[in-house]
């Protein structure tokens, strides 16, 4: 085990990241960070936890179309 796999120290508000080593910055869906919010960029509903909205973020898709991940629609 490494020093980088105590991803402990990623909670924010006791919530871990949606995808622990993976490319997203979204944080996991619990009973009290619902996904219930919807992406600021696309519009999809229920893209968002309240702590991903109060940090700004946008959903998964539109974030890897920004950094040139993935296609257009």
């Amino acid at each position: 085990m490494s020093i980088y796999d105590d991803y402990d120290d990623d909670l924010i508000d006791g919530v871990g990241f949606a995808d622990p080593g993976g490319q997203s910055s979204l944080r996991a869906e619990t009973r009290s960070n619902p996904r219930i919010y919807a992406c600021p960029t696309c519009g999809e509903p229920n893209r968002l936890t309240k702590i991903d909205v109060q940090r700004h973020y946008q959903c998964d898709e539109c974030a890897d179309r920004a950094e040139g991940r993935g296609g257009y629609y």
